[in-house]
C-alpha cells in the first residue's frame, strides 16, 4: 500500500483532543488500508463535531433525529473511487466523530478515550471500504473481527465487553 493522507479537522469545542490522537488516526486509517491489501494513495477527511452537530447531520442524511458516534460518508461504490486529479490519490470519504459521544462511550466501556476513537476511525475506515453491519449477521461479525484485528495490530486489544447497539 502507499501513502494516505488524512486531513483532520476539530469543530467542536465541549471535548479537549487528546494529545496523539492525529497520529492515532493516521496509523488507525493506515491500518486499515494495510489488512485490505489497498493499492495506491489515498485520502480521507476526519472531522471532529459534537452531538449536536452529529445529529443534525444523522437526520439530514438518514433521517434519524439522534445523536450518533461516527458518520461515515463514503466517496466509492464497489471499489471504484474519485481520484484527485492533483494528487492521484484515491478519495475515500469523510469521517465525522461525535467527540462528545466518544467520551460518554469510553467511560461506559471503561477503557481510554483515544481507544475508543481509534475504535471508531477503525470502524468508519471499513464503512468507507464497503463494510456494513446494518443487517447484522455474518457480515456484521466479520466487520467486528477485522475492527479488533486492527485495533490489536496497533496496540489497543480489547479487554472488556462490547456492545453493538445502534448506530
Amino acid at each position: 500500500m502507499n501513502s494516505v493522507k488524512v486531513i483532520i479537522s476539530n469543530d467542536q469545542k465541549d471535548v479537549k483532543i487528546p494529545t496523539g490522537i492525529r497520529m492515532l488516526i493516521r496509523r488507525c486509517c493506515h491500518a486499515v488500508l494495510e489488512l485490505e491489501n489497498f493499492e495506491g494513495p489515498a485520502e480521507v477527511s476526519v472531522r471532529f463535531v459534537n452531538n449536536e452537530q452529529i445529529r443534525e447531520l444523522n437526520s439530514q442524511y438518514r433521517n434519524i433525529d439522534k445523536e450518533t458516534d461516527v458518520l461515515s460518508f463514503p466517496l466509492g461504490e464497489n471499489g471504484e473511487y474519485d481520484v484527485n486529479m492533483d494528487t492521484g490519490a484515491k478519495m475515500l470519504g469523510d469521517i465525522v466523530i461525535s467527540m462528545e459521544k466518544a467520551f460518554e462511550q469510553a467511560e461506559l466501556y471503561n477503557h481510554p478515550l483515544q481507544r475508543e476513537i481509534g475504535f471508531l476511525t477503525v470502524h468508519s475506515m471499513l464503512h468507507l471500504l464497503g463494510y456494513d453491519h446494518e443487517d447484522g449477521g455474518l457480515e456484521a461479525v466479520h466487520m467486528r473481527e477485522k475492527e479488533e484485528t486492527v485495533l490489536t495490530q496497533i496496540g489497543w486489544k480489547r479487554n472488556n465487553s462490547y456492545y453493538m447497539g445502534d448506530e
